[in-house]
């Protein structure tokens, strides 16, 4: 039995077309939030306009959250121009200020299923929710983008023949298309066929002046961070990109936005204020990482190392080998029963909870390393995590080279076959994209595997680990160079795909053929033939 739409990648085309506008009966409920300080000129007109969607008003509530110093005067039952009919007014926490945390308070107070974050400076055309409400009757996980265009501002357009267009339904006439100004996101849209060939960069047109995101969505992303004041809805949508979300313009979702924005006025004030937040926040932005050695609040790869009986010798090759890579922003996340060890008086040298404790005692002064009993259900909003067994030991390029082999072939799941053991269990390592897997776990019915799901919906690939510079703890201590070769065997572009030992196939043909990759403990070179030869016998035909 299958459970939601499954959307590969951004590609929301899979789920056709939307319903004509007019043409449908709408169901789902919408709340509008409008964050608005010193809004008094311009909140009128947006409010008129919510007065007069085509999307059903008891289907619609209208929060308006008044951020400013002081509550806003003259009420809003004293404005010209209509008022929706389902409209309430809340105010942020106090001592809480800013538009992310105006947007926080007023999805707290919001009842419906969907939240519309809308500016207050925004002139809307009729259909502009419906047109957006359209696609959350399709798929649950989507965040949908308004069109906007920058107009000028009241002092060129008074306000009286705005309220005038609005209540005649001539939104459309107020301003001429060719005169007004694109966004800066409607070029990408342009070059990606309206993000749907965006791949997982998709999130980083998320603006927030008019989106829309089921409030169950936005709450398992954890909100907007209400520490930003500027930048909040890119970060919002980086995390929105890890709990799976598809991100969906809509051209039909039309509105007029009243003078130009912060970013066209102050574009490199807003760059330097924003860069610093956003390269703690947002891993994916590669090129606000630029420092070799240091961590950030939000690493780029999550390493699980599950001790189990592992030696104290063999957690810590791998664990050193992780952390003196070339990736600087990994976070090490060791997994052992550490509620085990009691402080009470034992034997020092025969306690044999001993390589436990030298694995504690080995990183407790290492910010990079955190110790956790059980693996976590997910590393979000981390954007990958690696799986790496203790004993084995990845060179210094080994986990960078493997991210960018799953970014590059866009892949949700990468798995390394390391070694098999006489009793026919694959050691591997293994990479899970967060954003991958969170998609999968949303789409997932009953009796659904998760890793079919990715291989569905992003692609899973088997490699073997030698190919990548993966090689045994006492062979790496006694070795130079991990991998000899390493760099010969890959293609011009970093992937080893033309290397003899890439196969693709989905995880369940792997594991319904168990023993079939049974190999003895041989020299490492020939282990490596075996291995590839017996994967290549493993690829379903298609």
């Amino acid at each position: 039995m299958t459970g939601a739409v499954r959307i590969p990648l951004n590609d929301y085309g899979v789920l056709g077309e939307p319903p004509a506008l007019g043409e449908w009966t709408p169901t789902r409920t919408v709340s509008v939030v409008v964050p608005a300080h010193r809004a008094e000129r311009t909140l009128p007109l947006t409010l008129a306009g919510l007065a007069r969607q085509t999307y059903p008003a008891h289907l619609m509530e209208v929060v308006v959250v008044d951020d400013g110093e002081r509550p806003m005067s003259p009420p809003l039952e004293s404005y010209a121009g209509p008022l929706p009919e389902r409209l309430r007014v809340v105010r942020p926490r106090d001592g809480e200020w800013g538009r992310a945390s105006a947007c926080a308070a007023g999805a707290e107070a919001a009842h419906g299923e969907v939240i519309l974050y809308l500016d207050a400076d925004i002139v809307l055309f009729p259909e502009h929710v419906e047109a957006q409400m359209r696609w959350h009757h399709m798929a649950d996980y989507l965040v949908v983008l308004g069109h906007l265009r920058f107009v000028p501002g009241l002092d060129e357009v008074p306000a009286s023949e705005v309220l005038a267009a609005v209540d005649a339904g001539a939104v459309h006439k107020l301003y001429a298309e060719e005169d007004a100004t694109p966004q800066w996101t409607e070029r990408r849209w342009d070059q990606t066929d309206d993000l749907r060939a965006a791949g997982f960069s998709a999130f980083s047109v998320m603006v927030g002046a008019t989106a829309s995101l089921p409030a169950r969505l936005l709450r398992d992303a954890g909100g907007l961070d209400a520490s930003l004041v500027l930048g909040e809805d890119t970060e919002l949508g980086y995390r929105l990109a890890q709990a799976g979300a598809v991100f969906v313009p809509d051209r039909r979702s039309r509105c007029w936005h009243l003078g130009r924005s912060t970013v066209m006025r102050r574009e490199a004030d807003v760059k330097r204020h924003n860069w610093p937040h956003l390269a703690e926040r947002v891993p994916s932005f590669r090129w606000l990482r630029r420092h070799p050695h240091r961590s950030y609040l939000v690493p780029y790869v999550d390493v699980v190392v599950e001790v189990g009986d592992a030696s104290f010798e063999d957690v810590r090759a791998t664990v050193d080998a992780v952390l003196a890579g070339r990736l600087p922003d990994v976070r090490v996340t060791v997994v052992g029963p550490w509620g085990r060890l009691g402080g009470g008086r034992r034997d020092p040298l025969g306690d044999p909870a001993l390589d436990l404790r030298l694995v504690l005692a080995c990183y407790q002064g290492e910010p990079r390393v955190r110790f956790r009993e059980a693996v976590p259900d997910d590393c979000f909003p981390v954007p990958f995590r690696f799986h790496c067994p203790p004993g084995w030991v990845p060179s210094r390029g080994t986990i960078g080279s493997v991210v960018k082999h799953a970014d590059r072939q866009r892949l949700g799941v990468v798995s390394l076959a390391l070694d098999e053991r006489k009793d026919g269990r694959v050691v591997s390592a293994r990479l899970e994209r967060t954003a991958a897997m969170s998609r999968a776990r949303r789409c997932a019915g009953p009796g659904d595997d998760l890793d079919d799901l990715v291989h569905e919906m992003y692609g899973t690939v088997w490699v073997a680990g030698a190919t990548w510079g993966f090689l045994p703890a006492d062979i790496a201590s006694a070795t130079a160079s991990p991998m000899p070769g390493h760099d010969r065997a890959r293609s011009s572009s970093g992937s080893p795909r033309s290397a003899p030992g890439w196969v693709r196939f989905t995880p369940r043909s792997l594991r319904a053929t168990p023993g079939s990759l049974r190999f003895v403990r041989r020299p490492l070179r020939r282990t490596a033939r075996s291995l590839r030869r017996r994967l290549r016998a493993l690829v379903r035909p298609a």
